[in-house]
């Protein structure tokens, strides 16, 4: 087989076999295939696409480039979930464990941030202590014994995703919806996950600015799963302005915490429970939590009684993390310096930017523009409004939590220009849009 016959072909226009698919992932993975080839590869899939069929045969064979994680002998079904990032979503540090109270064990392995999404291993590592990089051995050993899990993911699990991307991201190829979906899917599958629960993010502060693209990407990746034997379930969620109050690392922890705890923000706390439910319903696998209702009101007794907080706490102790900064989440990183910003006039918030908020946070340091930059865990911002919401001039709007000075001014100045007020009243933004269903 020659790498030159399946560009031809792919550029033509003409569907690739599973058998050349097979091929281009073992070899590029091993390295025996030059960038430029696979990089001409990928900028025809870009052009030209994959059907649906394609695109499950890449996956699959992503998936397979390394090792499987196989947890049946722990897990019978194992669900999982995954978001597509945005601004201030720290979800995972509460479904988690909230799932886990429920009596549902969770093994999750997840990612560091690019750019202004923030990343759940960022998240965590601000918790002095917390191991993200687990042996099999261990990750195995606190499935059985805890049942909660979450580390990093091992550089063993889907090796040809990690190569690709990285391809892709410097010959302008990650626009991609079958290689978006693909490589999101070949990670899920190959972490053994039997059910997944996908949020997709779509607006300002989300890889899909439009419905339209949000859905699409969804339902390629519901049909992936589906295709591939994954019970999925897909939610299309708003990310034009940020999830909660809190955007940095260590501010996001503290409010993860209030969440467990059965306080923290409304459409923070709102949306945990609607995509935790989601994963108990497929857990249930059609003989239990059927009844919305029901799981909606367990799901309010784990926050109530703590048992979704000493889910977390056995998470964090589990890993090596410090639990006394869970009680006091004073303990946890702080900035130097804490300024406001307020309203200059009063109005009603129109626009509250989630891009922009998500780079600001990002250049104070939250954030980091490529693999390997440091983070710092303190910085960030709490934004205290959400649109539709009416203010007085005067009003704090955003704190802003900087280790510099010079960091904080652009950070207000940037700020000042992601905030646009109207006279008249302004409707609330939804937190879901819809929800796609697989099989």
């Amino acid at each position: 087989m020659r790498a030159v016959d399946l560009i031809a072909r792919k550029r033509d226009g003409q569907s690739l076999t599973a058998e050349q698919i097979n091929w281009f992932i073992a070899t590029y993975t091993r390295g025996e295939l030059p960038d430029y080839q696979a990089a001409a590869l990928l900028m025809a899939i870009y052009l030209k696409g994959m059907s649906r069929e394609e695109t499950v045969q890449l996956t699959l064979a992503m998936a397979h480039s390394g090792d499987v994680l196989d947890l049946s002998d722990l897990i019978p079904y194992s669900v999982d979930k995954h978001s597509s990032g945005g601004v201030g979503d720290k979800t995972t540090l509460i479904v988690l464990p909230l799932v886990a109270a429920c009596g549902v064990p969770v093994a999750k392995m997840s990612g560091r941030g690019l750019g202004f999404s923030g990343g759940t291993l960022d998240k965590l590592e601000s918790i002095h202590g917390y191991n993200v990089n687990l042996s099999n051995e261990d990750f195995r050993r606190l499935v059985r014994e805890q049942g909660i899990v979450l580390s990093g993911q091992s550089n063993d699990l889907a090796p040809a995703d990690g190569k690709l991307y990285a391809l892709r991201d410097v010959t302008a190829t990650v626009p991609s919806l079958p290689l978006i979906a693909s490589s999101i899917m070949s990670k899920k599958i190959a972490a053994g996950s039997n059910g997944i629960v996908l949020d997709v993010k779509v607006g300002r502060g989300a890889f899909m600015t439009n419905l339209d693209d949000a859905r699409a990407l969804a339902q390629i990746m519901v049909d992936i799963g589906s295709d591939a034997g994954r019970d999925m379930i897909a939610v299309l969620s708003d990310m034009n302005q940020p999830l909660g109050v809190a955007v940095g690392n260590a501010l996001e922890v503290k409010e993860a915490i209030a969440c467990l705890q059965g306080a923290g923000p409304e459409d923070l706390r709102e949306h945990c429970l609607e995509v935790a439910g989601y994963m108990l319903r497929l857990a249930g696998r059609g003989q239990q939590w059927t009844d919305a209702s029901a799981v909606r009101t367990l799901l309010q007794q784990k926050l109530a009684d703590g048992s979704a907080f000493a889910k977390f706490r056995q998470l964090v102790g589990g890993q090596g993390g410090d639990t006394t900064m869970l009680d006091q989440p004073s303990l946890l990183p702080q900035a130097e310096f804490v300024e406001a910003l307020t309203a200059a006039s009063s109005g009603y918030i129109a626009e509250l930017a989630a891009d922009e908020i998500g780079i600001a946070s990002s250049e104070l340091g939250a954030g980091r523009e490529k693999k390997g930059d440091p983070v710092d865990l303190a910085v960030g911002l709490e934004v205290h409004i959400k649109v539709g919401d009416f203010v007085q001039s005067g009003d704090i709007l955003i704190t802003i939590h900087a280790n510099s000075q010079v960091k904080l001014a652009a950070c207000r100045a940037r700020l000042e220009k992601a905030i646009r007020l109207s006279p008249t009243p302004v409707d609330r933004l939804p937190l879901f849009y819809e929800t796609i269903y697989g099989n």
